[in-house]
């Protein structure tokens, strides 16, 4: 089955705590910067006896988690939003932790009132739906009607706001069904990505098979991938059709739009003389700069398995270096 959005245990632990009337709690990563173990957008549900997620883990998330259940003890419904220092020498807010970050974490005491706005995250999460929650000290805990600018955004202050988007930030798509894809495709369902994978052969068995996809698409051809795969400042797209030619075909639709990561598998020369072929036929030096290849870092990967960890090594380096 293709991964769930990392979120979903969080709040489907809080969803079953609060119809079955137990006391829980939110823990949410509202900002980071930094080497903070815990990135913005990193969030725990906390009961008496049970937990889901992570802020971060270590000595800090401990105290978290301990603080959360006091106060759950005593039915203390008030939010408490603290900076944690992840440095030994911070004169306040140590967090225990030596990682030179910092991290501000909301602890939100969630009341029976907030079931519906729960239940509606946790069946928004399920089915990819989309959409966003936030809260603040003045609305509460609310779904919001619109997404604002940026997956995740904070306001900080007395009227301090948190808003984030559901699902899957990143979206991966891979044009090409083979062996690679069904690897890569196991490997990022447990990065964080939303994955799609097109192919245009029919009743092809790696693809059949693909059920770590989020969506799996056979195509007529490559000509329409302009409008298939849309641009995006976080969609990545890895090339790795049947051959040369698809592979020509496949860029010479997707060169030229903005994406975070563009790539081509194959050898050296293949790629180069892909790039040579396309500068001919008009496309700028810039457009081709941006295509990756051979893609993966070298690792001497020769198993599709071994390719697809070399692949998805990029996929986080590139990522993470954007944060």
């Amino acid at each position: 089955m293709p991964a769930t959005p990392r979120d979903l245990p969080v709040w489907a632990l809080a969803a079953r705590a609060l119809r079955a009337a137990q006391p829980a709690a939110l823990l949410c990563v509202v900002q980071s910067e930094g080497s903070s173990p815990g990135r913005q957008g990193f969030k725990m549900a906390v009961t008496d006896d049970d937990v889901a997620g992570s802020i971060g883990g270590g000595i800090m998330e401990h105290k978290w988690v301990e603080l959360a259940r006091e106060r759950l003890r005593a039915s203390d419904p008030t939010p408490l939003l603290r900076p944690q220092v992840h440095r030994r020498e911070a004169p306040a807010d140590r967090s225990g932790m030596m990682c030179a970050g910092e991290q501000e974490v909301l602890l939100w005491p969630l009341q029976p009132a907030d079931l519906p706005v729960v239940a509606a995250v946790e069946e928004k999460l399920q089915n990819l739906d989309g959409g966003a929650w936030e809260v603040s000290a003045a609305s509460g805990l609310r779904l919001a009607a619109q997404a604002s600018a940026g997956f995740y955004n904070y306001q900080p202050g007395a009227a301090w706001h948190y808003r984030e988007q559901l699902g899957f930030r990143d979206q991966l798509t891979i044009v090409g069904g083979g062996h690679v894809s069904l690897a890569l495709s196991q490997l990022a369902s447990n990065l964080g990505f939303e994955i799609t994978v097109l192919d245009d052969r029919p009743d092809l068995p790696t693809l059949a098979a693909n059920h770590f996809a989020h969506h799996r698409y056979q195509v007529s051809s490559f000509e329409n991938l302009a409008t298939t795969v849309p641009a995006g400042p976080h969609r990545y797209v890895v090339v790795m059709t049947v051959g040369y030619r698809t592979d020509a075909v496949a860029l010479r639709h997707l060169l030229g739009s903005h994406y975070a990561y563009l790539g081509v598998m194959g050898s050296a020369t293949k790629v180069a003389e892909l790039r040579r072929v396309l500068l001919e036929e008009g496309f700028s030096a810039e457009a081709i700069s941006q295509l990756r290849g051979p893609i993966g870092v070298p690792i001497h990967s020769r198993t599709p398995e071994e390719i697809a960890v070399s692949v998805a090594a990029e996929l986080i380096a590139v990522r993470n270096a954007r944060q």
